[in-house]
């Protein structure tokens, strides 16, 4: 099983590609997201933009993902220690030190996966389109 986690605030073309290359390194993927208090604590008071709910509702559509789980901590350390995924996967805006919970997979003699980015694409330049916008 291969776990992978974020806010995924506003789903785009990166999310899809991270979660696509996550389900093609396991037979299962949970999708962890921080919770509204969570990500108000990590990224201020002006997010999220969707509450939990429709941010997991969202997420459970996509094909690539088998199980949505909010998580209320501000990492999801708890939640891998939890799970045990035999694979963990963050976007390439991480390195293989900076994930949470890759040393506790790999102890366990799991794998870590960091996906490129996928250029161009991001939830904060969405959020700068739509305020120039309006």
């Amino acid at each position: 099983m291969a776990f992978t986690n974020g806010v995924f605030d506003l789903l785009h073309p990166g999310h899809v590609d991270l979660l696509s290359a996550a389900r093609q390194s396991a037979d299962a993927l949970i999708v962890g997201i921080n919770s509204d208090a969570s990500v108000r604590r990590l990224k201020g008071p002006g997010r999220p933009i969707r509450n939990e709910t429709e941010r997991a509702y969202v997420l459970a559509a996509v094909e690539a993902v088998d199980l949505v789980v909010v998580f209320a901590e501000d990492t999801p350390l708890e939640l891998v220690k939890l799970l045990e995924p035999d694979v963990i996967v963050k976007g390439g805006d991480y390195s293989e030190d900076m994930i949470v919970g890759a040393a506790e997979v790999k102890r366990r003699g799991g794998q870590v996966v960091v996906v490129p980015l996928t250029p161009g694409q991001s939830t904060t330049a969405i959020i700068g389109k739509l305020g120039e916008r309006s």
